[in-house]
């Protein structure tokens, strides 16, 4: 594989201008689809197999009317204190404005529908839209805030809540931040403008071909609303790490004396091949998601393994072709610091810079020196550590974010809390309870049962009288729970109801948001194990490729188990039980974990966690091939890899804590995750637990058996085929075996 991508490295430096146009022209081309092709992205999403999408369709198929998929809102009207809603006309005046606001099939007033609170001050309105919530226009929505205006003047309370009025979360200033601190960290990594500007133009240039052909594709299939967002994320971060790599070990190169192309070719066999397999596992963890069977989990990992993809293909194309117009410019920066580097240790010149964790003292160096002479005292400490932070996810609760979960200020969020005060919380969350009397004697009887059976349950407020549809063989139930949507007592009743034997031979089913979130949750719950299963089955054989050893891949996995182990913790501490979360902005936000955030962060955590792995090993690896000694290499392999590392790290990190201030519950969630996995894993678990476990194996960890290392074919990630570079000059490598 080195020599492979040696020559591609070499070729796209000599085709420069060639390569630079064809991914233009791959970005303007995905501009222009954008602008044309795209389409809305939707918020909702289906889960095939569970009972509620059953009894969605079921609804859907008998009783269209019910507008079961249909977008549905709640305006919610408090009179001042000393007041009553029936003594004010603005209540019905409002409701027969929004009644023709467009999209909008009908109105049910509180009055009519008796949705008045006990002391006669609250009261809502459900609102059904004759559309989808994703295909609610900004007009229709506009129609409503025109509508409620007048009542707000009057000093009625006034506020609306549900899923067709949700507003759109555009992309903010605050994302941006990742990009910002990336250039400032490049800038102090490498010293040079020009060295930090390229992996930035380059990764920018991929992310936005990944990112215009998820819009474009948009226009033909429904894309979620967090989808292209992901993407971004994950195809940023990735694509900076990746050319940082290259271009670190581009500069080495030079330093060592070799002529710019020469250097492009071997920076992309060695480090390039490092970036090959980072990027499998990437993906391998993204697409993997497709185990879990939901629909909209599966396309929101495919378009991030698409940005990994695009990412890895530029930065073994384009970032040499830009090299190749940059040349020798990349090492120029901070020559002061260089030489006070150099005084430092015992060589100098060319010979120091190749082999710079012999030849200088670095701060990396002192670090792995320090891991590897108390091994067993640092590892217990990081262990130790890393189980205290983990202990909240024993308390870990899934569920899907409602208005609860909304923003104190938001009208959504006012809403919630003025149903729950004047209602109680269940009203926030009823439950659709469908009734398919199709083969049943006397459909009307048993609806009937079915009613007064629920009645009798714990935790039930109220249910109303059954709806039937036209043909008389489906009816409706509405169930308003005592507690709220994400409580455990509502997850025991839509158990019990679904428990409940058929009645008068009728067939009981139960669906809605509230059992939606229910159904998601235990679905990701089971689809769990398999998943793990497969990623970190393919990931271990792909790692046991890379580094010819049954030992290293075994502790990268467990290592990857304390890094998400101790992120959950955190995720749990900060979004469910509240603490710090004013620091991170989500004070009186605090609730479930949203249900798909733990199968979705394994997945892009496992597949960065190895991008370290892969990257601090394989030139422990390097090291070890050449003759070094175990705790030689270690050391050596660590001072080559710290500092570029510690970029990367902090590069992803501030790249993803940018999406923590996100208006969209899953993508804050996301983003907080992800960056503090990337700093648990990047600075505990690979920049310490890594060097100390590797002291303690000693040879051992490089241990496979001779039967596996005949079978296992040769991909030499660490360049070994070329070795002994030639003074100057572009010529090919020289091969010698292994």
């Amino acid at each position: 594989m080195a020599t492979n991508l040696y020559r591609l490295g070499r070729l796209a430096f000599r085709g420069r201008r060639f390569v630079v146009l064809i991914w233009l022209g791959l970005l303007a081309a995905g501009i222009a689809g954008a602008v044309t092709l795209s389409g809305p992205t939707a918020n909702g999403f289906s889960i095939p197999g569970t009972e509620s999408q059953r009894a969605a369709d079921l609804l859907n198929e008998r009783f269209p009317q019910a507008g079961a998929d249909a977008a549905t809102a709640r305006i919610v009207f408090q009179a001042p204190v000393g007041q009553k809603l029936t003594d004010t006309p603005q209540v019905q005046q409002t409701l027969d404005r929004i009644a023709t606001a467009p999209q909008v099939a009908r109105v049910l007033d509180p009055f009519t529908a008796k949705a008045i609170s006990p002391d006669g001050r609250t009261g809502y309105a459900q609102v059904t839209y004759d559309v989808p919530a994703a295909d609610v226009t900004p007009e229709a929505k506009d129609a409503v805030d025109a509508a409620i205006e007048p009542a707000r003047s009057s000093g009625l309370t006034v506020e609306y809540g549900g899923d067709a009025l949700q507003p759109q979360d555009g992309q903010q200033l605050t994302e941006v931040i990742g990009i910002g601190v990336a250039a400032v960290v490049l800038l102090i990594t490498f010293g040079s403008l020009i060295a930090a500007g390229l992996p930035l133009l380059s990764a920018i240039i991929g992310v936005g071909i990944g990112a215009t052909a998820i819009s474009a594709l948009s226009g033909f299939i429904d894309i979620g609303s967090g989808t292209p967002i992901l993407a971004l994320m994950i195809g940023l971060a990735v694509s900076i790490d990746y050319a940082l790599f290259i271009m670190s070990r581009y500069r080495h190169e030079l330093s060592a004396g070799l002529e710019p192309e020469e250097a492009a070719g071997r920076a992309v066999g060695t480090a390039g091949s490092a970036v090959v397999f980072a990027g499998l596992t990437v993906v391998i963890a993204l697409a993997g998601l497709f185990v879990v069977d939901i629909p909209f989990l599966t396309q929101m990992g495919l378009a991030a393994a698409f940005t990994v993809v695009i990412a890895v293909a530029i930065a073994l194309t384009l970032l040499p072709a830009l090299l190749g117009f940059a040349g020798r410019r990349v090492g120029e920066g901070r020559p002061h610091l260089t030489s006070r580097l150099r005084r430092r240790g015992t060589a100098s010149g060319p010979a120091a810079q190749e082999q710079p964790a012999r030849g200088r003292v670095t701060l990396g160096r002192r670090w792995a020196g320090f891991v590897t002479r108390r091994p067993l005292a640092v590892l217990l400490v990081a262990v130790v550590g890393l189980g205290v932070l983990a202990i909240p996810a024993t308390d870990l609760r899934l569920g899907l974010p409602d208005d609860s979960t909304a923003a104190p200020a938001s009208t959504q969020r006012k809403a919630y809390d003025l149903l729950s005060d004047g209602f109680g919380p269940g009203f926030n969350g009823p439950l659709m309870v469908v009734v398919d009397a199709g083969s049943a004697p006397d459909p009307q009887a048993a609806a009937t049962s079915t009613a007064t059976a629920i009645r009798a349950l714990p935790d039930v407020t109220m249910v109303s009288p059954p709806r039937f549809n036209p043909a008389g063989n489906t009816a409706l139930l509405t169930v308003i729970p005592k507690s709220g949507p994400s409580t455990t007592q509502t997850n025991d009743l839509v158990k019990a109801i679904r428990a409940m034997p058929a009645s008068g031979g009728a067939e009981v089913a139960v669906t809605g948001a509230t059992a939606i979130s229910i159904d998601i949750s235990d679905k990701l719950g089971g689809a769990l194990a398999p998943y793990l299963t497969l990623i970190v089955g393919l990931a271990y054989l792909l790692l046991m490729l890379v580094f010819r050893s049954v030992l290293v891949p075994l502790k990268a996995t467990l290592g990857f188990l304390l890094s998400v182990a101790a992120t959950f913790g955190a995720v749990v501490a900060v979004f469910q039980w509240g603490w710090l979360a004013g620091l991170f902005g989500v004070s009186g936000q605090t609730g479930p974990v949203i249900s798909m955030l733990p199968v979705f962060l394994i997945g892009v955590v496992f597949g960065l966690a190895m991008d370290y792995q892969i990257f601090l090993v394989t030139r422990m690896r390097e090291e070890h091939v050449h003759g070094a000694e175990p705790k030689t290499a270690v050391v050596d392999g660590f001072a080559h890899s710290a500092r570029v590392v510690t970029a990367a790290a902090v590069i992803m990190t501030a790249v993803f804590s940018g999406f923590i201030l996100s208006g969209q519950a899953l993508i804050r969630e996301m983003g907080f995750g992800l960056a503090l996995a990337v700093a648990i894993d990047a600075f505990v678990v690979r920049m310490t637990v890594v060097p100390a476990v590797m002291a303690l194996l000693g040879r051992r960890a490089w241990y496979l058996p001779r039967w596996l290392d005949r079978l296992l074919p040769n991909v030499d990630v660490e360049g070994d085929s070329l070795r002994r570079p030639p003074a100057s000059g572009p010529r090919e490598p020289e091969l010698v075996s292994r």
